[in-house]
């Protein structure tokens, strides 16, 4: 696979552009602007552009040696045989985890969670999604509003 400078320059940008919803999650989640940037949904909306606008990129100028398919390990890997299949596949990391991290805020919030407690949730989303999730809904039982919903 050969990356471009462009391939190196994009994928650097979509990484600085979610550092900042994740710091006012962490340091600031009762700031206003956090409510009006982050929960609003913002960005996971222009980071769903994104993902189109690589995935697109991926089908127009994206070779695969191997058949894309989605049953097949290979076919799987095919996808990542271009920069933008792997640009792609990582903001799709990245607005899930984010979306994932932006719940988990609301979602202690609600419980009156304590947020020293939420933030390593949030650095494991973050970093490893699936960890913080778990790590989350295991803290989440201590808070529980109503044990039958939580």
């Amino acid at each position: 696979m050969i990356v471009e400078p462009i391939h190196q320059t994009l994928l650097n940008l979509i990484n600085l552009s979610v550092m900042p919803a994740w710091a006012l999650l962490i340091f600031a989640p009762r700031w206003t602007w956090t409510d009006r940037l982050i929960h609003s949904g913002l960005y996971p909306v222009i980071l769903g552009l994104a993902y189109i606008g690589f995935m697109a990129g991926a089908l127009l100028w994206g070779t695969n040696s191997e058949p894309v398919s989605f049953s097949t390990v290979e076919g799987i890997a095919a996808i990542f045989t271009h920069p933008f299949g792997v640009l792609t596949a990582w903001v799709h990391y990245l607005v899930f985890d984010l979306f994932v991290g932006m719940w988990e805020a609301r979602d202690a919030r609600r419980r009156g969670m304590s947020h020293w407690a939420l933030v390593p949730c949030l650095l494991l989303t973050f970093m490893a999604g699936p960890v913080g999730l778990l790590l989350y809904f295991v803290l989440r039982r201590k808070w529980s509003i109503n044990p039958e919903t939580a």
